[in-house]
């Protein structure tokens, strides 16, 4: 079933606007409420939101709507989604809400929802709520008034919980770090963790956020400040979130970023190692590099690719008993600490393996040879180009000409109207010339 209002993460969308409207965020704090009253009679949410302005009344009118059906709301304040995701499951909440729209800009927002479990809705749920707003709410109900409480020291369970993943013997005492905190969700929690480390010294940035500079010039989204603060405070690392800390970037001691499959394939072999990698694989995308792939075969380990999406590694890992896969955006999931991808947890560990490797961030975390890759953006209006007859064609075309030699992604955004074309090969200059030619397909 085709979904009209949720996307590959939740709903998301311009705040005030088309399913971010007032009237629709009303109707659907209704049809999660009366949703609730029917499985789950009485029930308690928990409910946190990152910095933006709109958040606020986003969360008012989602609780009007909840308390109206007789369910309990617990309310966090602003803390990162993968807080949210955990304090779900240990306060025994039917469900969790986060009113975020992580790495996009302020004037945008959305919701990601967790069920008992911690976890990311599935497909069935979405549609049932789904169902409840477009035929529910225009008909009269009962009203059974539930009661709302503010419970912001509860996060404290979720900070414990972080830092009580670092690896034996992992001495953080003589390491220096730059902490972006992309003026959003973690501002307060991820410098409180990086503390707690005992790091010899930590510079913060993005933590002084206003409402509106989420993710502006700042966070995993523009790394470009970080690597300029950590040459400029000759630090050893950089660790850089996104607008609700689920997302980790960083960059090495000469201001170079890190990509995230090298986050990840460090990971892998440090936790091999340790003993603690629960079988031989990574979970990816389909977007993870070919290099790293060639590592993993290397390595004697195997790299188990899904759709794009964190919610597609988490449904593999949950269901399949591996416990470390992620994105090459930065997500990294491990269900052995948290239900879902924290920036957080990530860097704690990825920090682990610099300091016990004794060596700096630019040889510790380069772990393979990317094979180039490229990644182009297309900005459509109305109707997915991908639904044309001479797009479908160009595509075809694509693949043909890559043959063996190279690897072809091309697919609309779940989140904003744009078409992502990923291309990759052994031989760049195809790599680039097979991008701009089906890009330029596409814009005109």
């Amino acid at each position: 079933m085709a979904k009209k209002y949720f996307g590959t993460d939740g709903i998301r969308g311009r705040a005030g606007e088309g399913k971010l409207s007032k009237e629709t965020i009303a109707k659907l704090g209704l049809a999660i409420g009366r949703y609730l009253q029917r499985t789950r009679p009485g029930s308690k949410v928990v409910i946190g939101r990152d910095t933006r302005t709109s958040g606020l009344w986003i969360e008012n009118l989602l609780i009007t709507g909840l308390i109206s059906h007789g369910i309990h709301v617990k309310r966090l304040g602003i803390l990162p989604t993968a807080a949210t995701s955990y304090l779900t499951l240990e306060e025994g909440a039917s469900l969790g809400m986060m009113v975020t729209a992580s790495h996009n800009p302020a004037h945008d927002n959305g919701i990601k929802f967790f069920g008992p479990d911690g976890r990311k809705f599935g497909d069935a749920t979405q549609e049932e709520i789904e169902s409840l707003l477009e035929t529910e709410f225009d008909m009269p109900f009962d009203v059974v008034t539930g009661n709302v409480v503010d419970d912001i020291p509860v996060r404290k369970a979720y900070l414990d919980m972080v830092v009580s993943s670092v690896p034996k013997k992992a001495d953080f005492s003589n390491l220096t770090v730059v902490l972006d905190c992309a003026n959003g969700a973690g501002f307060e929690t991820a410098p409180a963790i990086i503390r707690r480390l005992g790091v010899k010294s930590v510079v913060i940035m993005g933590d002084q956020p206003n409402g509106q500079n989420i993710n502006k010039d700042c966070g995993s989204t523009h790394p470009g400040e970080l690597s300029k603060a950590v040459l400029a405070h000759k630090a050893d690392i950089g660790i850089a979130l996104d607008g609700d800390a689920d997302r980790l970037i960083m960059c090495d001691e000469n201001g170079d970023v890190i990509n995230g499959d090298q986050s990840m394939a460090a990971l892998t072999l440090s936790w091999r190692a340790d003993g603690i990698l629960a079988k031989p694989a990574l979970v990816a995308t389909v977007m993870s590099n070919l290099g790293l792939e060639r590592l993993m075969k290397a390595q004697g380990l195997e790299l188990i690719r899904t759709k794009v999406g964190d919610r597609h590694v988490a449904k593999v890992l949950n269901e399949q008993g591996y416990n470390l896969g992620g994105e090459q955006s930065g997500h990294m999931l491990m269900p052995d600490y948290l239900p879902t991808g924290d920036g957080m947890l990530a860097a704690i560990q990825v920090l682990s393996v610099l300091v016990r490797s004794g060596k700096p961030a630019s040889q510790a975390l380069q772990m393979f040879e990317p094979v180039p890759q490229l990644l182009v953006n297309v900005r459509y209006n109305g109707v997915s180009p991908l639904e044309r007859n001479d797009i479908k064609d160009a595509i075809k075309q694509a693949e043909t000409e890559f043959g063996d030699t190279g690897r072809l992604l091309i697919r609309a955004s779940g989140t904003e109207p744009v078409i992502r074309i990923m291309t990759e090969g052994d031989d760049p200059d195809q790599v680039k010339a097979i991008a701009e030619k089906l890009a330029d397909k596409i814009r005109s």
